[in-house]
C-alpha cells in the first residue's frame, strides 16, 4: 500500500515536471513546442515503472532479516553458558546474557519460562553436548581405551584463564545440587553418562585383552573423574596452570597402569 501512493505521488509530480518543461520551452522559442500526448503517457509509463522498482528494490533492502527461532535460542544458550561459566547460575546476570546474545528480553522468554529453565537447557543442550563430544564419543569409539584415555586427559587447556574458570559441570554441580533438585538431577546424569562410557571403554579394553582383567571397571571409572575432577578443582583454587600440568601426570600415569600387561610391553616397544 506504501509503494502504491508512493507511486500516485511521484506520477503527479512528473506530470507537472513536464508541464513546467513545455512551458518554458515555449516562452523561449517563437515556434510553440506541442508535445503529443501519447508520447508523453510513454514516458511517464516508463518514469513510473523506473520509479516502482527503485522503492521496491529500496524496501527489499530495508527488510529486516527473516527471524530463525533456532537460531535465536542457540545464541540464548551459548550467552547463558558462558555467563555462567564465568559468574555461576546464580550471579549470572540476564542483561549481560541478552546483551552477548544479541536478542531482546521478549525472545528470551519466548524460549524459556524463566531463569531456572534456561539454566536447565545449559545443562541439557550445552554443558551435556560438550561433554559428549569430549569424552563419550571417542571414547565408544576407542580400540585402546588406555591410549584414548591418555589422549583426553592430555588436551585439556592449561590457560590460566580456563584454569581459572573449571570446570562447567563441576562448578554447576557444586553450586546448585544442594539448592535444587532439578539442577541437581541432570548434573547427576551427565556424570552418569560420563561414568558409564568410561566404564563400558574399559569393559570392552578387558574382552580385546588391552586393560587389565583384575581391576573392576565401575570402581575405577569413578575413582578417574574423582581424581581429575580434584585437580581441576584444585586448579581453579591455586588459579596455576602448574598444578594442572600435575594433575596431567599422575593421572595419565594412573590410567597407564591399567593396561594388560602385553599392552605394557608394546606401549614401552613404541616408546
Amino acid at each position: 500500500m506504501r509503494c502504491r501512493r508512493e507511486i500516485i505521488r511521484r506520477r503527479g509530480h512528473i506530470w507537472q515536471a513536464f508541464l513546467r518543461l513545455s512551458m518554458q520551452f515555449n516562452r523561449r522559442c517563437s515556434v510553440p513546442f506541442v508535445i503529443p500526448y501519447s508520447s508523453l503517457i510513454l514516458v511517464m509509463r516508463t518514469c513510473i515503472l523506473v520509479r516502482m522498482l527503485t522503492v521496491r528494490a529500496r524496501h527489499r533492502r530495508l527488510a529486516p532479516a527473516p527471524r530463525d527461532p533456532e537460531l535465536t535460542r542457540t545464541r540464548l544458550l551459548q550467552a547463558a553458558f558462558q555467563e555462567m561459566h564465568r559468574s555461576g547460575f546464580r550471579s549470572a546476570d540476564l542483561d549481560a546474557i541478552l546483551a552477548r546474545a544479541g536478542v531482546t528480553k521478549g525472545a528470551l522468554y519466548y524460549h524459556f519460562d524463566n531463569k531456572e529453565a534456561l539454566g536447565y537447557a545449559v545443562v541439557d543442550e550445552v554443558i551435556a553436548s560438550n561433554l559428549h563430544q569430549k569424552w563419550v564419543r571417542p571414547l565408544r569409539n576407542a580400540k585402546n581405551p588406555i591410549d584414548m584415555l591418555i589422549r583426553i586427559i592430555q588436551s585439556e587447556s592449561l590457560k590460566r584463564e580456563d584454569v581459572q574458570r573449571g570446570c562447567p559441570l563441576l562448578n554447576l554441580s557444586q553450586e546448585m545440587s544442594g539448592l535444587d533438585e532439578g539442577f541437581r538431577r541432570r548434573t547427576a546424569k551427565v556424570y552418569k553418562d560420563w561414568h558409564d562410557a568410561m566404564a563400558e571403554a574399559l569393559r570392552e579394553g578387558q574382552k580385546r585383552g588391552v586393560v587389565r582383567s583384575d581391576i573392576n571397571a565401575n570402581e575405577t571409572a569413578t575413582f578417574l573423574i574423582a581424581a581429575w575432577e580434584g585437580y581441576v578443582v584444585l586448579g581453579k583454587n591455586s588459579q596455576d596452570p602448574k598444578t594442572m600440568q600435575s594433575g596431567q601426570r599422575r593421572v595419565s600415569r594412573h590410567i597407564e597402569s591399567l593396561r594388560a600387561a602385553r599392552g605394557r610391553a608394546r606401549a614401552a616397544n613404541r616408546g
